[in-house]
């Protein structure tokens, strides 16, 4: 008798389990509700605005997408360094904001790229420092968990990364740049993008973002692995705003280059080889053409 308790117990344990998986992978889809999460000092692709609101480029263009499908958008900002574990628990159903695809491909269900991307060293103007190589015996500074901080750490910059006289890790790039404004640090490593804010924000005329940079990339909207449903709903919507201008408006609206964006980019592959294949068999039907008249 015990043992047969023991066995239904069991049994009905693992399909709740199995009830429990299906519905951190599927939430979003059933329920209509799309949870971002989102480093909320992270403009201009997440940031909470002089209203108090969240907004960003990353944040407004979720929101459309929410918008077209009638769903709920949900906005939760979270520690950068716990975006995993929020992930995977189902607290979030994907984390949407500047999220660097290079070195995480197999860590997600991932989105395609919709912006190309630096991570670029940023400087006073005042400092001296006019390239890479000047960064020798200097103190820098980086963001906790940042595609930043793991270019640094990639065996393509060691030999750089070892010249530094310190690289610290801080919270956020508002904490990075007032290190900088107040000496504490000679450099920060941060994303275009948002060493373009930035500058926009607090002076162009104080800083100067060094020419080379530490390494290209690109951003793209990352999903639990296996959530494949999801983030095929989000991309359709996403890809529809881009051929609307939408996307662009967006760009405008942060002042993001808009010549970063790629979200077009697989579709103008896609007609180059259509077009190619459109050519190649013409040339064919005519070759064959001029095979039949000659004989």
């Amino acid at each position: 008798m015990k043992k047969r308790t023991v066995a239904v117990v069991m049994a009905a344990a693992m399909t709740i389990g199995m009830m429990v998986t299906g519905v951190s992978v599927q939430a979003g889809v059933e329920d209509k509700t799309l949870i971002v999460g989102f480093d909320a000092e992270y403009p201009p692709f997440g940031y909470k605005d002089d209203n108090g609101e969240y907004v960003g480029f990353d944040l407004d263009l979720a929101q459309e997408v929410c918008d077209n499908l009638g769903w709920e958008l949900v906005k939760k900002p979270i520690n950068w360094d716990s975006k995993d574990m929020e992930l995977n628990s189902g607290t979030i159903d994907c984390i949407w904001n500047g999220f660097t695809i290079n070195g995480r491909e197999d860590d997600y269900t991932w989105s395609d790229p919709y912006i190309n991307n630096e991570q670029v060293i940023v400087v006073a103007k005042d400092s001296g420092i006019e390239k890479l190589a000047d960064l020798k015996g200097k103190n820098v500074v980086v963001q906790a968990a940042s595609a930043a901080l793991d270019a640094l750490n990639n065996d393509d910059n060691k030999d750089l990364k070892d010249s530094f006289a310190s690289l610290t890790e801080n919270p956020d790039y508002n904490t990075a740049f007032m290190n900088i404004d107040s000496g504490a640090a000679d450099a920060v490593a941060v994303d275009i993008g948002v060493a373009n804010y930035q500058l926009s924000q607090r002076g162009k005329d104080k800083y100067v973002i060094l020419d080379e940079p530490i390494q290209n990339e690109q951003y793209g909207i990352g999903f639990k692995k296996g959530n494949d449903e999801l983030k095929d709903l989000v991309w359709d919507e996403v890809k529809k705003l881009d051929e609307s201008g939408e996307v662009d408006k967006l760009a405008d609206k942060y002042e993001l280059d808009k010549s970063m964006l790629c979200i077009s980019e697989d579709k103008e592959d896609s007609d180059s080889d259509s077009t190619e294949a459109d050519t190649e068999e013409s040339a064919d039907s005519t070759e064959k053409e001029a095979d039949s008249e000659s004989k």
